[in-house]
């Protein structure tokens, strides 16, 4: 009887489409801006949880039956309400508002929910950025098969080269003097310093390409690997850039909507790529590369090309990062940042950009969430992370993608 009920309640939970459900959030998200403080206080929490509580549950147990209970009235019984009753007339929209329509109540439940905090804002901002550098990672370790190091180093030269350019260009430096350009037109000039940020990041990828791509096996490992190396060790001795210090002074132009156009942006043209003619050239040369050969697919061209590319919007995520901290030192590019960006991809699952924001999502809040554990924390999370590789091996979301379009969705059949 149970086992019908629960059969019977997931169907119709699975018909109701995501539209629906992401109204319910805004809604939801309303709420509590609205009445969230006295829902909290009336419970005995002080203030909003910044987390959905579970910083509460790690440092507070006894706290636990508020959290619930906050979470029922602002977040469970809302969305459920909303997405139920919306339903009908979410399912009646026409194919032509639903991706404007999805993006945009996306963003209003984000920018809600971020405004009523700051760490919010920017444990959102850095969500937004790990997913840019999660779906870019993808292209060259998920839909071409190859393995590259290179995260880390690519993310630095983009996020240098757009701080240099932003700070010279905008700011009044004690090294790089008064700003050469008017501050004014800073913010609609930050694009532009972040595209070229992107082409420089490109450009250094064609060092780790050449060579490796000439070769077949590991080597793009070995190689990305020394890159970032490289790239951080230069870095660190070179003055004008603050050298080990770090550099800073960066305007903090990157806030939410500039962060969530950007991510935009970057998986939609590379969801555009993977789905072109020269871009599933990539799962062939992961599967078989001789056998692409012979079906007349120029493989190295195709390695070329989306290396670039995969490092082109790592140097983008890189100038974000960059302008939300307003600071940058050479040791937050290391081999540590490489490995969470992985973990994030294999997490998520390859060959899906759907995978990558799933990854990324879940791992940074994990990080965060698990924060009030210090050290404790890096023994939690390869051990979730380890779990997940032994029961997920291609990750949570492989081989399958989201269609907004459809709003629902479409799965692709499973690699073996």
């Amino acid at each position: 009887m149970m086992k019908s009920l629960i059969q019977k309640v997931r169907s119709r939970v699975s018909e109701i489409p995501t539209h629906a459900w992401l109204l319910g959030l805004l809604v939801a998200t309303l709420i509590e801006r609205l009445v969230g403080d006295a829902v909290a206080g009336s419970l005995g929490l002080g203030i909003i949880p910044r987390l959905f509580g579970v910083r509460y549950i790690l440092t507070k147990p006894l706290l636990i039956p508020s959290v619930m209970a906050y979470l029922l009235v602002i977040y469970l019984v809302p969305i459920s309400i909303v997405a139920w009753f919306s339903a009908p007339l979410i399912k009646k929209l026409p194919s032509r508002l639903s991706t404007p329509i999805f993006l945009l109540l996306l963003y209003g439940a984000l920018h809600i929910w971020g405004g009523l905090d700051e760490y919010r804002l920017l444990v959102l901002q850095f969500i937004l950025i790990s997913i840019l550098l999660t779906a870019s990672l993808n292209l060259t370790n998920g839909y071409m098969g190859e393995f590259s190091c290179a995260s880390g180093g690519f993310m630095a030269v983009g996020a240098y080269v757009t701080s240099v350019l932003t700070v010279w260009g905008f700011v009044n430096d004690d090294v790089f003097g008064p700003p050469a350009l008017p501050p004014a037109i800073g913010p609609f000039m930050f694009p532009i310093a972040l595209i070229i940020g992107g082409i420089v990041t490109a450009l250094t990828a064609l060092l780790v390409a050449i060579p490796s791509f000439r070769t077949r096996g590991d080597y793009l490992a070995i190689i990305s690997l020394a890159y970032t190396f490289i790239i951080k060790s230069f870095l660190e001795n070179l003055e004008v850039v603050g050298g080990p210090r770090g550099f800073m002074h960066m305007p903090k132009w990157a806030n939410l909507p500039v962060v969530f156009l950007w991510t935009l942006a970057g998986l939609w043209v590379m969801h555009n790529y993977v789905s072109s003619l020269l871009g599933k050239g990539a799962p062939g040369v992961r599967d078989d590369e001789l056998a692409a050969e012979v079906m007349t697919v120029d493989t190295r061209r195709v390695k070329a090309i989306t290396f670039m590319l995969s490092a082109f919007w790592t140097g983008v995520a890189g100038g974000l990062f960059a302008h939300v901290m307003g600071y940058i030192n050479p040791a937050t590019f290391g081999i540590m940042k490489t490995a969470e960006i992985m973990a994030m991809l294999y997490m998520g699952g390859l060959n899906s950009i759907t995978g990558s924001i799933v990854g990324a999502v879940l791992l940074k809040f994990l990080m965060e969430a698990l924060r009030p554990l210090q050290v404790a924390k890096w023994i939690f999370i390869p051990v979730i992370i380890i779990f997940f590789m032994i029961r997920r091996p291609w990750g949570l979301v492989s081989f399958r993608e989201f269609g907004i379009l459809r709003k629902e969705v479409k799965r692709a059949p499973a690699s073996d």
